[in-house]
């Protein structure tokens, strides 16, 4: 199909600059369910963006949905700061009941604000209060969010220029093949933490994220990060992954640190937590780690009800049974046979990809390509954005609901997309 662009004149005279999104994607979406989005002129989209991972269960989910209608029209609480309410006590029994108990995981759990860099900013408050500690590192093409602490641990230049003043307290080292294999896992890091003239502060905290989705899509090894963690108890640091974008199934379990049989002394989510799209963070850590003064860390909006039901809805109905991961990661062999076949098909274009579960990537030797690809993609009713640090990957992020019709009509269109880019 063809798409005109729309006037977007309202948007253009009253909006900030700063939009982004609907610069790649110039149409006016009215209408969203499941795995499609509706432009209000009568346009179909395939959504392989999810809300950028907010909505691993789709748009508008029928259950979910349900739960928080029924919520509202018997006055539910809405607003609820960090008081009790039926809503949060539902959410806490099924999170609970329905992820922590079943894989022994003892975390307090935390309510920061609304978004993923609330959490993230709550995580390194609280590493830096429990070892009286500034320094954090962090890890080459991470994203951590947009507030200034997470800035500070975040690798894009254009990210965090924006700034405007200098990030402190943050020091980076090569995440997982980042010199490509050819220096042995941490050799730096650890020559930095033992030599005295290093200038390496002793580190409060290091905050990873086991798939980099910003970041380009590296996906660490599972050595790596058992490596991690080991170096992380032995040299006296908190370990925090950021599951923010990777968690609540994304990559097959429900956290994305699972296959590596790690146990993180932090961990962070927001984006799909609230399971609707409904903005609500976690932060969880050990209990130990709970040294917290009442009121110390605190936010308006920390406690969105209607995103407690919406959340708890979708553990019930996804986590119970485990069959979310085996769908999730049989989905994920599909992507993956169909992107093998796009790069054998384009090999001049030095096209490689990688991922897990539902989070792929497609990158190309010249990243130009990867942004034409995007915007063909648009035009023939997919979307899909890039990502890594000169926006050179196509990034798959559809919602882990997607049937594999839909899939493959994705993957076909993708494959189109490339074919007449090329």
């Amino acid at each position: 199909m063809t798409i005109t662009p729309p006037a977007l004149s309202v948007f253009e005279a009253l909006e900030s600059e700063v939009r982004s999104y609907c610069r790649g994607w110039p149409a006016v979406f009215d209408r969203a369910q499941g795995s499609y989005m509706y432009d209000e002129d009568g346009h179909t989209y395939l959504d392989f963006f999810a809300g950028a991972g907010a909505l691993n269960y789709g748009h508008n989910n029928p259950v979910l949905k349900r739960a928080l209608i029924d919520y509202i029209e018997r006055d539910g609480v809405t607003h609820g700061l960090d008081m009790g309410t039926t809503a949060k006590r539902a959410f806490l029994e099924s999170f609970q009941n329905t992820v922590l108990r079943p894989r022994d995981l003892p975390y307090k759990v935390m309510f920061p604000g609304p978004t993923g860099t609330n959490a993230v900013e709550a995580a390194l408050k609280l590493a830096r209060k429990v070892k009286g500690r500034e320094a954090i590192v962090s890890f080459t093409n991470a994203f951590h969010g947009m507030s200034l602490g997470a800035l500070a641990v975040t690798g894009n230049a254009f990210k965090r220029a924006g700034a405007g003043i200098p990030l402190v307290h943050g020091t980076p080292m090569p995440f997982d093949n980042y010199l490509d294999g050819r220096v042995p896992d941490f050799l730096w890091f650890e020559r930095l933490l033992e030599d005295q003239g290093s200038g390496l502060n002793q580190p409060a905290a290091v905050i990873v994220e086991t798939v980099q989705g910003e970041g380009g899509i590296n996906v660490a090894r599972n050595e790596w990060l058992r490596g991690l963690a080991d170096l992380c108890k032995r040299r006296d640091m908190l370990l925090i992954v950021d599951d923010i974008q990777m968690g609540c199934g994304r990559t097959g379990p429900f956290f994305s640190f699972e296959e590596a049989d790690i146990t993180p002394d932090i961990v962070t989510l927001s984006k799909s937590i609230g399971g609707y799209g409904l903005p609500m963070s976690l932060a969880l850590f050990r209990p130990e780690l709970d040294i917290w003064e009442p009121g110390e860390h605190n936010g308006t909006f920390r406690g969105n009800n209607p995103a407690f039901v919406t959340a708890a809805a979708a553990l019930d109905t996804y986590w119970a049974d485990g069959q979310m991961e085996k769908q999730t990661l049989a989905r994920g062999e599909q992507v993956q046979q169909a992107l093998r076949e796009i790069c054998e098909e384009h090999v001049r274009l030095g096209a490689e990809y990688r991922g897990r579960g539902l989070v792929w990537g497609l990158e190309f030797t010249d990243p130009s390509r990867a942004t034409a690809v995007c915007a063909r993609a648009f035009e023939l009713g997919l979307l899909v954005e890039t990502s890594g640090p000169q926006s050179e990957v196509v990034k798959l992020l559809p919602p882990l609901t997607v049937s594999p019709e839909e899939l493959d009509e994705g993957l076909r269109t993708l494959a189109r997309a490339v074919r007449e880019t090329a």
